[in-house]
């Protein structure tokens, strides 16, 4: 169970931790010893744990009884709890009729109680129990559903199981080989869960337009035109870059260094530029995304121009990249220093050409 939180005066309580028979809090700031002091517990916080550690007793004891399932262990987590159970597999029907019981034993209004017990007890043994830690000292405390459960448990606990209001079993989990991780709801986390639930509904009723029964299928009907939209885009990205190749490549005096940004693309779209428009002879900068942020860049052209301008073309676009056989790519993060990339470009062609 997590540990408590709250106040020692003003001063906030970060953790409580064990250490042997001491209960160790961790302060923002010192405290001075001897001093008196209001204790501000974080009741909201107790009262969830209450709930679960007492609703996960319960159903512990009820899924041993009903089916002989064993609880190996279990999980409070912050917004759900899990309870490892030792068998492959649970039927709806047996979740549907667990869920059921333990509801009903909570309309029962069982009490809960907690009892000391010295170390030699010989009733110890008949208390349900994984063993006692190797530093424990003192008596042992066992919590006690009447007549359903006898549990050992240095954990908080309602007084009664009326105060679990509610236990909501959600499924089963694939857990370690040859058991299942029951999902378990009790108490006020039953309530948030279905506000959480309602409000997204409702969310989802205004966006589609329909009712609760039909979210799913209009969905399913939404992504089906996503990925139709989708493959027709990239039908058409396709298309664009062969024209933006075969362009350049009809212009009777071609250029030695070809420059291209558009935002709308990836990087095969890039790709198919150059393949298109053949990188034995042209050196090409292309990219696409963010005019002034974050892209994908290509530069490809000959071998041993790429080689030695590649890393030179990440720098400046502050991004990383690699390449071979004549093309390096990568991510940029600063796209609004084309310009700097295009001039290095353009110098560099200047000093090979043989003009120069």
């Amino acid at each position: 169970q997590p540990d408590d939180r709250g106040l020692i005066g003003d001063v906030p309580v970060l953790r409580v931790t064990r250490r042997g028979p001491e209960a160790v809090h961790f302060v923002q700031a010192a405290l001075e010893p001897g001093a008196e002091v209001l204790l501000s517990l974080d009741w909201e916080r107790r009262f969830d744990h209450m709930q679960q550690h007492s609703g996960q007793h319960l159903i512990t004891a009820i899924v041993e009884q009903m089916f002989g399932f064993k609880t190996t262990s279990w999980e409070l987590g912050r917004q759900r709890s899990v309870i490892e159970l030792d068998t492959p597999s649970m039927t709806a029907e047996q979740i549907e009729a667990l869920e059921r019981s333990v509801n009903e034993k909570i309309r029962e209004r069982v009490p809960v109680m907690v009892r000391e017990l010295a170390a030699d007890d010989p009733e110890i043994e008949t208390v349900r129990s994984r063993g006692l830690p190797d530093d424990h000292v003192g008596p042992v405390r066992v919590v006690d559903i009447k007549g359903i459960d006898s549990n050992m448990c240095c954990g908080t606990h309602v007084s009664n199981l009326s105060d679990l209001q509610v236990i909501k079993l959600l499924g089963t989990e694939k857990g370690k080989k040859n058991k299942i991780n029951l999902v378990f709801l009790a108490g006020n986390r039953v309530l948030k869960s279905i506000e959480q639930s309602y409000n997204t509904e409702k969310a989802l009723t205004s966006l589609l337009k329909n009712g609760p029964g039909e979210h799913v299928e209009a969905v399913k009907r939404l992504q089906s035109s996503v990925k139709l939209l989708q493959k027709n885009n990239l039908n058409l990205i396709r298309d664009i870059a062969v024209l933006i190749a075969r362009d350049f490549k009809s212009k009777p005096v071609q250029s030695e260094l070809f420059v291209l940004h558009r935002k709308e693309g990836d990087s095969e779209f890039m790709n198919i530029i150059a393949n298109e428009i053949g990188t034995e002879e042209t050196l090409l900068f292309l990219t696409v995304g963010d005019e002034k942020e974050a892209g994908l860049f290509l530069l490809a052209g000959p071998v041993e121009a790429v080689e030695n301008l590649g890393p030179r073309v990440a720098e400046l676009l502050g991004g990383k990249g690699a390449g071979k056989r004549g093309r390096f790519q990568g991510k940029a993060t600063k796209m609004s220093r084309r310009a700097e990339v295009q001039a290095l470009l353009q110098e560099f062609i200047s000093h090979r050409s043989p003009e120069a």
